[in-house]
């Protein structure tokens, strides 16, 4: 799978390859030079190579996934988990980005992961973490704009909120598993948990629980890093 470490989308659908034990190998993708999806037509993350098919989009993605693996299911139980799985597409992942690259330094420790990961030179990985971070920072505050987020802490407190009040109670939405929906919002949430942002939303909401729950059903991480 060709990835950002922090992408949402990204991980996204790591969550269900770990959910499902599904083994991956993971190829950072340099967010600058993108070098390592050069072959592709298609610039953008995540890119899942399968049997030399190259799927893209992260809902399509696990579409297809989901299908493979369970020939004889539908991929959904009903329209509450496509509710869930709209909102999680059309406005979690945009309360992410302002609060990932808050501040300058937020958005340096959310680059922090390229000092450790991928395959690239010291000159690469020093590049990609402030070039990177300083355009991640100036494009959260137009994506903050463009969708009207005018406090993001608050968004993505209410955001949980929301989540949980749909829980109803629940371990899950899924019920006694998680489902699609439970998988895609633990996914999203994956680049946030450990940042200063991540760490508020669980000291300020009622998602903890959830989150801990979703992290011991996930389990280790299925990926081999290249």
């Amino acid at each position: 799978m060709y990835q950002y470490e922090a992408c949402p989308f990204c991980n996204k659908v790591k969550a269900f390859l770990d959910y499902n034990n599904i083994p991956y190998k993971i190829v950072e993708v340099n967010p600058i030079s993108k070098k390592e999806i050069k072959w592709s037509d298609y610039k953008k993350v995540p890119i899942l190579k399968v049997d030399g098919e190259h799927m893209v989009d992260s809902s399509d993605i696990i579409d297809k996934l989901f299908r493979r693996i369970n020939p004889d299911s539908s991929i959904l139980d009903g329209d509450e988990e496509k509710k869930w799985l709209e909102w999680v597409d059309n406005h979690l992942v945009h309360v992410l980005s302002p609060n990932i690259y808050r501040t300058t330094s937020e958005a340096l420790e959310s680059f922090d992961y390229i000092t450790t990961h991928g395959n690239f030179s010291f000159t690469e990985r020093l590049v990609a973490k402030y070039a990177g971070a300083a355009a991640m920072y100036f494009v959260s505050k137009k994506l903050k704009k463009k969708y009207n987020i005018t406090d993001e802490l608050a968004a993505l407190y209410e955001a949980a909120e929301t989540w949980v009040d749909g829980l109803k109670g629940r371990h899950y939405l899924g019920g006694s598993k998680p489902n699609l929906a439970d998988l895609a919002v633990f996914g999203v949430l994956m680049p946030i948990r450990y940042l200063k942002s991540g760490k508020d939303m669980v000291e300020h909401t009622h998602i903890g629980e959830w989150y801990i729950q979703m992290e011991n059903a996930v389990g280790e991480s299925a990926g081999i890093r290249e």
